[in-house]
């Protein structure tokens, strides 16, 4: 007789977690994470028997596997960055001052507005499905650019998700601090009250000269409903997910779905997020779903595109674990992101 067994589950890796919290020093803890990606960028580059390349966005998390990289490189490793000509998008030049100080052999391509809409209709055939990220079209387009050099890329994704990243963390943590404040009889009852009210009149009420000059004017007739939802979230996780996503009321793109947050969440979830603190609740939210269903979906669909494969060394079993077990305050510490990775990206030999 034949069973099935999960061989590695996040939830698992939660689990002991919550029984187990490591008790070393930051520096030890800096240290252990420090070997852990040394060993799982090594392994990358050594299965490889291609040319290995790494994208450089010029972020913590990229520019921590290219600096480790080449730590472990006898040669310059070849380095791919994209750049706009409106200053606003383009992250070229942090990518390239990395690359200049790491030592790298970078290649960096500036894209038009045009040339980036010529990639709009390519991507359904490249992701068969809809899909929409506003980063898909420079994915694609690194991922061509590198597939001229390298048939492997490494990645940094997985860095935000792990160690308290996204600027939304705090956002987020800080708002729900003062909305809980009121009972959710009381929150509930001001967001009917607002959503009941017709949009127009909102239009009409932030329209008034009382009010603060566009456009900070114009950003609260459109968020009165966001906020409405928001406010009348039954629990935390549930506001920071109507937080990030674009449709607020799931009902309102599926015709006949009366469905909430808690009921579209995984019932195995409700169990490990009740048990995890604030920071830690959002990070097992975007770590369960929007990192398997967004980020390396896109990735993974641009780079193979182009017959690129994209390798992501962060996400290696041993440093989710790890990551997992340590306290909150090394991944955010005193309002500092990512505290932990920081220190192995400014010191990565």
């Amino acid at each position: 007789r034949q069973t099935m067994e999960t061989h590695w589950s996040l939830d698992s890796v939660i689990a002991h977690a919550k029984e187990s919290r490591l008790q070393i020093s930051e520096q030890e803890a800096v240290e252990e994470l420090h070997r852990l990606i040394r060993q799982s960028v090594k392994q990358q580059m050594l299965s490889a028997d291609v040319p290995v390349g790494a994208f450089l966005s010029g972020g913590i998390d990229s520019s921590t596997v290219v600096a480790v990289m080449q730590a472990q490189s006898d040669r310059p490793v070849k380095t791919f960055s994209i750049g706009f000509y409106e200053q606003e998008y383009n992250e070229a030049e942090h990518a390239k001052a990395v690359a200049h100080q790491l030592g790298t052999d970078h290649t960096e391509l500036y894209v038009t507005a045009q040339e980036a809409m010529d990639v709009i209709p390519l991507l359904p055939s490249m992701y068969d499905e809809p899909f929409s990220d506003s980063s898909q079209i420079p994915t694609y387009l690194v991922s061509k650019l590198a597939r001229k050099h390298v048939t492997v890329s490494l990645s940094g994704d997985g860095g935000d998700e792990l160690f308290g990243g996204y600027t939304r963390y705090t956002i987020g943590k800080n708002y729900w601090s003062k909305i809980s404040r009121f009972n959710t009889f009381m929150r509930k009852g001001t967001a009917g009250v607002i959503l009941k009210v017709p949009e127009e009149i909102w239009n009409a009420v932030f329209g008034n000269k009382l009010f603060p000059p566009m456009p900070f004017r114009r950003m609260l007739q459109n968020r009165m409903y966001e906020a409405a939802i928001l406010i009348g979230a039954e629990n935390f996780i549930e506001f920071y997910q109507t937080m990030i996503s674009l449709w607020k009321r799931p009902a309102d793109i599926i015709i006949g779905l009366d469905l909430s947050v808690n009921d579209l969440l995984l019932l195995s979830d409700k169990e490990y997020i009740n048990s995890l603190n604030d920071f830690e609740q959002m990070m097992y939210f975007d770590t369960r779903y929007y990192l398997p269903d967004d980020i390396l979906v896109k990735v993974d669909r641009a780079s193979m595109s182009v017959s690129l494969e994209s390798r992501i060394p962060l996400l290696d079993h041993r440093i989710v674990e790890f990551a997992w077990n340590l306290p909150i305050t090394y991944k955010i510490k005193n309002g500092v992101q990512k505290w932990i990775l920081r220190q192995i990206c400014y010191s990565p030999k």
